[in-house]
């Protein structure tokens, strides 16, 4: 599969939507590197992250016809693109995503996203080992579906190879005992042999083969072949009618699921993210650092979800127009925020057990407490009185120094007087360059320290006084009502 620019076009010369991207690539030095970007970009957009995930993925020896396929699944799910070609070099580098998720509506009435995935051909002239077991094995973590594309007979070689690439996500997979043998193990093959299909039984839920007949020449040989149906061998087309509603049919597309868990669209990242983390280094990773890798990936994704959660019930509370609310208001409603989302992260099918998870649950109340912030000051930036605060305090601070100045210069302290004199003509330089600011959007840092200013006045000595005030005017209009009320003598 190729990426390009150029938007892919069917054989009857339709426009397609899509294009392969490039997730993961294999560097010079045999390195690989994620783009973290390109992936959001596909996995985050607003109507699937939520969605349950269908990963189809095809891997095998280079130069044996994976995005071949891969170039009619797009076609029954209505798109095509996967480049490919003859010859003996390869075509697709790393790992691949075709950029339009599909949309699919189960029997349950569920919609799913089903994403179609391209790897690295194994085996070719350029790859090491290590970069066909690190893509191979990615591919078999983050798929739902792998697909393993071998020509001819079943070589010993073959399971060997399929067995190094799945080792690293053995202990991350549960084994199911009651899963019909896919394999057949005889007491008389060696024991190298019985553990090689042991091992593969046990990496998968299910395994299944499909035989498929040659394409034919023109397909295989003819190096302008472009894709048209009618140069392609009619017993191939038969089976793929067979084979690709099995693989895509709405009735038998299989979730991914990690930990006996789905995994929305938005998971995915976070797994990409930890996967590719462990490969770094210039030794293939044990089991061992799969399966840690895999348990922080999904307590990434139940704080990813329960942070999503909180912020849409705090949006639904103090977002966008809504109106200004009390902040002791505020603060109940963060409070059962907080509460849910904590119930979502909690109730999550999570790995590495309660302590492994604390972390992570720790990191979680830390990102809520930090939205919380950001949530109110966006609630006070809604109250009329906040907005009009400051030139009220430094109004109020003037009016003060201007009534202190004149009582201490009659009574002759004319220093004193002076003082508060100039704190007048600050404070009025303080409104006047705030309304400057305001006006113009200069110099925002200053308005902000003005802010600052006016604020603690306003909480260490204004607002005590307001309060006093408020308090004794309620008493006394209690004492008035109730002399109102009270009977008259005679």
């Amino acid at each position: 599969m190729t990426n390009n620019n150029n938007p892919p076009v069917s054989a009857s010369g339709v426009q397609l939507k899509g294009h392969p991207v490039q997730i993961v690539s294999v560097e010079d030095d045999h390195t690989f590197q994620l783009d973290e970007t390109a992936l959001d970009e596909i996995l985050l957009r607003s109507d699937i992250q939520d969605r349950k995930a269908v990963v189809v993925s095809v891997a095998g020896a280079f130069r044996k016809g994976k995005s071949f396929l891969l170039d009619f699944f797009l076609r029954f799910l209505n798109a095509q693109g996967f480049s490919w070609r003859g010859g003996s070099e390869r075509e697709t580098t790393g790992i691949l995503l075709w950029s339009e998720p599909f949309c699919i509506t189960l029997p349950s009435g569920e919609q799913v996203a089903v994403l179609l995935m391209d790897t690295q051909g194994a085996f070719d002239s350029e790859s090491t080992v290590r970069d066909c077991a690190t893509v191979f094995a990615l591919s078999t973590m983050i798929s739902s579906v792998q697909v393993y594309n071998l020509t001819q007979n079943i070589q010993e070689d073959d399971l060997q190879h399929l067995q190094l690439f799945t080792e690293y996500g053995r202990l991350a997979l549960e084994a199911n005992d009651n899963e019909s043998k896919p394999f057949q193990i005889s007491d008389r093959q060696h024991p190298e042999l019985q553990q090689i299909r042991k091992h593969i039984r046990s990496c998968f839920s299910r395994i299944g083969c499909f035989l498929m007949p040659h394409p034919g020449l023109r397909v295989a040989t003819n190096p302008h072949f472009d894709g048209r149906l009618r140069d392609i061998e009619k017993d191939f087309k038969d089976q793929l009618c067979t084979l690709i509603p099995l693989l895509l049919g709405a009735d038998n597309l299989v979730i991914k699921e990690i930990n006996g868990g789905p995994v929305t669209c938005r998971d995915l990242v976070e797994y990409f993210k930890a996967y590719i983390k462990i490969y770094q280094g210039e030794e293939l990773p044990e089991p061992k650092s799969m399966l840690q890798a895999t348990a922080e990936a999904n307590n990434l994704a139940a704080v990813s979800a329960a942070r999503s959660q909180y912020t849409h019930d705090m949006e639904e509370v103090c977002g966008g127009d809504k109106a200004y609310i009390h902040p002791n208001e505020l603060e109940q409603e963060q409070q059962r925020c907080v509460r849910n989302a904590l119930e979502t992260f909690r109730h999550a099918r999570k790995m590495g057990g309660p302590e492994f998870s604390e972390a992570f649950q720790q990191k979680l109340i830390e990102e809520m407490t930090e939205q919380f912030e950001n949530f109110q000051r966006h609630n006070e930036s809604k109250n009329i009185f906040s907005a009009a605060r400051t030139p009220a305090v430094l109004f109020t601070v003037m009016i003060a120094c201007y009534m202190m100045g004149g009582i201490f210069s009659v009574v002759g302290l004319e220093s004193i007087a002076s003082m508060f004199n100039f704190t007048m003509l600050l404070f009025l330089v303080f409104m006047v360059s705030w309304f400057y600011i305001q006006y113009s959007g200069e110099y925002r840092t200053l308005a902000i320290q003005i802010d600052h200013i006016a604020t603690v006045i306003w909480e260490h000595a204004l607002a005590p006084v307001y309060a006093q005030l408020m308090q004794q005017g309620a008493q006394l209009a209690v004492r008035q009502a109730t002399a109102a009320t009270r009977p008259k003598a005679d």
